[in-house]
């Protein structure tokens, strides 16, 4: 079955060449030239992916990103951008992007990253369907988490990370592991984006915990390392948030 892919980009040759690549690889394409065509053509259809430019003539992009996010929430969503200042980036991803691609685009990274997150979409249903700790509930099968039974709504990204945290509780999972098991085998650059989500992902919980007066897994930092999923938090290790 076809992908259905959203394309928001304003330039035309741009848009003509990145439209007619991923036509070739067999997904359905929409491409709008405007934040404002974009929001209305995500408003009337369900999309599996999202291309979105950040240098868009209408509207903030990083705005477009956060309203593509509430109207499609299960939609994987990539950000475009030929701003290579790392904070543009950042404010993108907390906006609710789940990856990004720095201009110019070279064809072959992007059909890869979409290969990757579409399979990673497709294949939660192999995984273990249900794994507890704590008061925390992780039903991968469903893609749903609950917190002492109340639901915690994560990002498909943020959903994919502690999915794989959790799947190996309190084992040190690099930085490179993370980013291949939850965003592309093939990564390469900064790794930012994995510590954005991380944060998002720990306030969410968090919050959650607080709301519910329930304890939830922490998501402790190894420094130089990775990250670890620890239902008690670190004392005497030298680990520190």
């Amino acid at each position: 079955m076809a992908s259905r892919i959203l394309l928001v980009e304003d330039d035309s040759t741009i848009g003509e060449v990145l439209a007619s690549s991923l036509r070739s690889h067999a997904h359905e394409v929409m491409w709008e030239q405007t934040g404002a065509g974009g929001l209305a053509r995500a408003a009337g259809t369900v999309v599996d992916l999202v291309l979105l430019d950040l240098g868009l003539p209408d509207l903030d992009g990083v705005e477009v990103c956060r309203q593509l996010r509430r109207t499609q929430p299960g939609c994987v969503l990539v950000i475009l951008t030929a701003r290579v200042a790392e904070m543009d980036v950042v404010v993108g991803l907390e906006a609710g992007a789940d990856d990004y691609l720095v201009k110019p685009i070279r064809l072959a990274e992007l059909h890869a990253r979409i290969r990757a997150h579409l399979r990673r979409n497709e294949a939660t249903g192999a995984a273990p369907p249900v794994r507890s700790i704590g008061d925390l509930v992780v039903d991968v099968s469903r893609r749903r988490v609950t917190v002492s039974g109340q639901e915690l709504r994560l990002r498909p990204k943020e959903f994919d990370l502690l999915a794989c945290l959790a799947a190996r509780p309190d084992v040190a999972l690099t930085r490179e592991t993370l980013m291949s098991e939850v965003w592309d085998e093939n990564w390469f650059g900064s790794t930012k984006t994995l510590d954005v989500h991380v944060a998002a992902l720990r306030r969410k919980m968090t919050e959650m915990a607080a709301l519910a007066g329930a304890q939830v897994p922490e998501i402790v930092t190894l420094r130089g390392h990775g990250y670890r999923l620890a239902l008690d938090p670190p004392t005497s290790d030298g680990v520190a948030r």
